[in-house]
């Protein structure tokens, strides 16, 4: 029986095991999915004492992505891009192998909630490790421009300068206190903060979120996280969490971990949803 986990901290409420377990049912397979807590300071020897000890794949939550990235001898090209790694395989003599999931994740349910992302145009909250894993996917997807909108525009900046030479002129920088209604309409407003985490509201005017098509959290939950509640209150034409892009991106480390087999992810995203709500 092959044998994965899930990294992070915290790690005890992870749906990584269901969602695996679910899509290796699919295919008549077998495998142990477990949770493993981790810390800074123990990272490194979490993930070296897993694969000796039989692991064939990881899943990598934060805070430990980049510090994933350090572990890995091989890269994905989105990995590289991202400077992340939420899934890592172990291959020949030992080596590790990195990639990101991530940002086609978020890419693949968004084709479910919002359709063709051609020409669409992204307000994206956050400057941090997760906003970077999803920039370069949506601009592949086809998406006309990305507006990076964070609490502090040094860190905005900075993210538009890391991306500027491979994607010129489709990316600006903006303090998030100054985003305008103007500047979200008809946009699509994607939460990479982890404001969610702490039960936070986001500092956006509710002008802004009426104005958008359609306001997507990267984060999920039982209940609505703040931004899906204060787009409701805004009267926000759509909103929606980010449960789907947690299942999308567990199918394509299923993918790599299972010579490319590809799970049905409608059913399980309906499973984890009703189990949500009970």
């Amino acid at each position: 029986m092959t044998l994965f986990t899930v990294i992070g901290n915290p790690v005890a409420h992870s749906l990584s095991p269901q969602i695996h377990h679910l899509f290796a049912q699919q295919f008549g397979r077998e495998l142990r999915y477990t949770r493993s807590l981790s810390s800074p300071a123990k990272f490194a020897r979490t993930v070296s004492e897993f694969f000796r000890y039989g692991g064939t794949g990881a899943n990598v939550t934060v805070p430990f992505k980049q510090a994933a990235l350090a572990l890995c001898s091989q890269l994905s090209a989105r990995a590289e891009a991202a400077a992340a790694v939420n899934t890592l395989q172990l291959r020949e003599h030992g080596q590790l192998f990195g990639d990101n999931t991530d940002g086609i994740g978020l890419v693949a349910d968004l084709h479910r909630q919002y359709g063709d992302l051609s020409a669409a145009r992204v307000v994206l909250l956050g400057a941090g490790g997760a906003a970077r894993g999803v920039i370069a996917p949506l601009l592949q997807a086809g998406v006309s421009s990305i507006v990076i909108a964070n609490r502090t525009l040094a860190s905005a900046q900075q993210l538009v300068a890391q991306f500027t030479p491979s994607y010129p002129r489709q990316l600006t920088a903006l303090a998030l206190s100054d985003m305008t209604p103007q500047q979200c309409q008809q946009a699509l407003i994607i939460n990479a903060t982890s404001a969610a985490w702490s039960g936070q509201n986001l500092a956006i005017a509710a002008e802004c979120l009426a104005a958008t098509a359609l306001v997507y959290d990267m984060n999920y939950g039982a209940q609505p996280t703040p931004l899906l509640q204060q787009a409701a209150a805004a009267g926000a034409q759509r909103s929606v969490d980010g449960l789907g892009m947690l299942v999308e991106q567990a199918a394509l480390s299923f993918a790599l971990w299972h010579d490319g087999l590809t799970p049905n992810t409608d059913s399980v995203l309906q499973q984890l949803r009703a189990s949500l709500k009970r």
